[in-house]
């Protein structure tokens, strides 16, 4: 008689199967392509209990379980004030999973909530702290984070419209104030779009925008309504209609910047201007 598979192990085949292409091959493109996991590495999976870090823990496992490549890993999952409810939802879900997440807490919803001036600039910086000091206790080398394909895409695009910058979203970097810790997003080359596509099609729900600040996600940055994150959704949606390839185009764009066209750049914190090596770069050419 044939055994009937438990709901984690319909997930996973789910993921080596019915979503092949769109994930498990992305996922290893991201990892090989950015270099993101050397032998000997240990790595803490930062788990926010949203679908995209509960996708990453199962493709991490997943790695893990069949790489030639050695590398340790941990769940982390940071509590930093969530509701009775998220907290059980991320606990079930785990189990559900069989990740084998570990919890701490930490009070950072209390603290931004004193503060008037960018809450969720200082809460995005605790939380990351947080992680990188967790992990690093845990003889970890390496933090991963749940950030996507479409992540990157609408962070550039957030940046030059709301910013009045082109700041990309690297797949890895170097802790500043970890010294020997790096952060890698193993999920880069992965979309939104198949990512929501697998949690339907294995019937899961996870949390979504569990700020304090923000229960119904209105101004969230995670997924809710009302956000710029949500408006550079919409109209990425929109500019999909004419032009298929708009997000691949944006993508590739990140990859081939064409410094000599820049106005004005920055590298390592000095800004540079183009003013600075123009006419030398005319002399050189009448030269020739």
């Amino acid at each position: 008689m044939k055994r009937e598979l438990e709901k984690h192990q319909l997930v996973e085949r789910s993921i080596h199967k019915t979503y092949r292409k769109e994930i498990w091959n992305s996922f290893i493109e991201g990892v090989k392509r950015y270099e993101l996991i050397k032998p000997g590495d240990s790595i803490a999976v930062c788990i926010s209990g949203g679908k995209d870090s509960m996708l990453l823990a199962k493709l991490m496992q997943q790695l893990h379980r069949h790489s030639e490549v050695p590398f340790e890993l941990a769940f982390l999952v940071m509590d930093p004030g969530y509701n009775q409810i998220n907290r059980q939802k991320i606990e079930a879900n785990a189990a559900l999973l069989h990740v084998p997440i570990e919890i701490f807490d930490t009070d950072i919803f209390d603290t931004v909530t004193k503060t008037d001036k960018s809450p969720c600039y200082l809460c995005a910086r605790m939380r990351r702290g947080h992680l990188y000091h967790q992990a690093q206790k845990r003889g970890c080398n390496k933090i991963a984070l749940g950030h996507h394909f479409s992540d990157v895409i609408e962070t550039t695009l957030m940046g030059m419209l709301y910013g009045a910058q082109i700041q990309a979203m690297l797949p890895k970097l170097h802790s500043t104030n970890f010294p020997g810790m790096e952060l890698i997003r193993p999920m880069y080359c992965i979309h939104e779009e198949d990512i929501i596509r697998w949690k339907n099609y294995n019937e899961l729900s996870f949390i979504q925008c569990a700020c304090r600040f923000t229960e119904n996600c209105t101004m969230c940055d995670n997924g809710g309504g009302g956000s710029k994150r949500q408006e550079i959704k919409q109209l990425i949606k929109k500019l999909k209609r004419d032009h298929p390839n708009i997000e691949k185009n944006i993508f590739n764009s990140i990859h081939a910047a064409n410094v000599d066209t820049l106005v004005g750049y920055k590298l390592k914190g000095t800004e540079y201007t183009f003013l600075d090596h123009y006419d030398s770069l005319s002399e050189s050419s009448i030269s020739l």
